[in-house]
C-alpha cells in the first residue's frame, strides 16, 4: 500500500479527484481544499495499492502536477482496512513485486549524490580492504564490503539506461571514478605511510595470501558472481522486500579490489594492479549489465500490467 498526498492548484482539483475516485485500487480518498498555502490549492490524500501506483501517478502527472503542484509517496508499512485489502486483491500483480518508479528513481539520485559523506564512506571501507588485504583477513574483507557505498550508484547505471536518464547516468558515472580515485588515492598515501614505518613490507603485498587472493586474480565466476549479486541487489531495491540486500555487499570485491589497487601502487606491485584492476572492471561491467537487465525486464513486465489495468479500467468505465 501507497499513501499518495497530492498538492493541486484549485482549477486541476477536480480532475485530480475524478481520476483517484474512479480507480479501484485506491480505498482512501480525501480532500481537504485550500488546505495549501505553498503552492496555494487544495491537498488530496490517497492510499493505493502499490501495485498500481506507477499508473496512477502517470495519470496525475499528466493533469500537469508536477509542474503545478506536488506528488508525494510514501509507503505504507500496517494498515488495517477492509477497503485496502479489497483494492489490492481487485489490482494484477503483487505488491511485494511491484516496482514503484518515482521511488526507485528518487533513492538512485539521492544515494549517488558526490559528497563528503560517500567519499568517506569509500576511502574508509578501502582503507579497511587494505588492512585485511595485509593480514589476510576475510572478516575484514566482508566489513569492507559492507562498509562501501559504491552499489546503489552502479546500480543507478542501469536504471539510467532503463528510464532513460541521462543526468542520472552521468551523475552516477562521476561518483563512481570520483569515489573509487579519492579512495585509492588516500589508502596509497596510508600505504606508503605505513611502508615508510616498516608496519607493511613488500612480502606482506606480493606473499601467499589464499584468504584473500581471490580479489586479484579475476575468473569466469567474477563475472558469473557480480551478474548473480546485482540482480539480486536490484530486486532488493526496487521490490517491498530488502532482505536480499546486505548479500550483496559481501558478494562482490569491488572496495577489496580497490584496497588491493592502492597496495600495489604503494610497493610497485605491477601484478597485484593489474589483477586488481581487472577484477574490479570486471566486477562494476558485470553489476552493470545485470541491473540494467533484471530493471528491463522489470519494465516490461510492470509496462504489460499497467496496459492490462487500464483496458479493465476503460471496459469498466465504458
Amino acid at each position: 500500500m501507497e499513501h499518495l498526498r497530492v498538492t493541486s492548484p484549485t482549477n486541476l482539483t477536480d480532475r485530480v479527484v475524478e481520476v483517484l475516485a474512479g480507480d479501484p485500487a485506491v480505498s482512501q480518498l480525501a480532500l481537504m481544499r485550500g488546505a495549501s498555502l505553498v503552492p496555494e490549492g487544495d491537498i488530496v490524500l490517497a492510499d493505493v495499492a502499490r501495485e498500481a501506483t506507477n499508473d496512477v501517478v502517470d495519470r496525475l502527472s499528466a493533469l500537469g502536477i508536477p509542474e503545478f503542484g506536488t506528488i508525494h509517496i510514501e509507503p505504507v508499512t500496517t494498515w488495517i482496512s477492509r477497503a485496502g485489502l479489497d483494492s489490492e486483491r481487485r489490482t494484477p500483480g503483487a505488491g511485494a513485486d511491484a516496482v514503484v518508479w518515482p521511488e526507485v528513481t528518487q533513492r538512485a539520485y539521492e544515494e549517488t549524490e558526490l559528497n563528503w559523506t560517500y567519499l568517506a564512506f569509500m576511502t574508509l571501507a578501502t582503507l579497511l580492504a587494505s588492512i585485511a588485504i595485509v593480514v589476510d583477513s576475510q572478516i575484514l574483507v566482508i566489513g569492507a564490503m559492507v562498509l562501501g557505498p559504491e552499489f546503489v550508484a552502479i546500480a543507478a547505471l542501469g536504471l539510467a539506461l532503463v528510464r532513460r536518464r541521462r543526468r542520472l547516468f552521468a551523475g552516477a558515472a562521476r561518483t563512481l571514478v570520483v569515489g573509487f580515485t579519492v579512495s585509492i588515492a588516500a589508502s596509497t598515501v596510508a600505504a606508503l605511510a605505513a611502508r615508510g614505518l616498516g608496519w607493511v613490507t613488500a612480502q606482506d603485498v606480493t606473499g601467499k595470501r589464499p584468504g584473500t587472493s581471490f580479489i586479484y586474480s579475476p575468473d569466469k565466476w567474477s563475472f558469473i558472481v557480480a551478474l548473480i549479486a546485482a540482480a539480486a541487489g536490484v530486486l532488493s531495491l526496487t521490490s517491498a522486500k530488502v532482505g536480499g540486500l546486505s548479500g550483496v555487499f559481501i558478494s562482490v570485491t569491488t572496495v577489496p579490489a580497490a584496497g588491493n589497487v592502492a597496495l600495489g601502487i604503494a610497493f610497485g606491485a605491477r601484478h597485484e594492479v593489474l589483477g586488481s584492476a581487472a577484477q574490479l572492471a570486471l566486477n562494476i561491467s558485470g553489476m552493470v549489465l545485470a541491473g540494467w537487465l533484471t530493471l528491463e525486464l522489470q519494465q516490461v513486465v510492470w509496462s504489460r500490467v499497467a496496459r492490462h489495468r487500464r483496458r479493465v479500467l476503460a471496459r469498466h468505465h465504458g
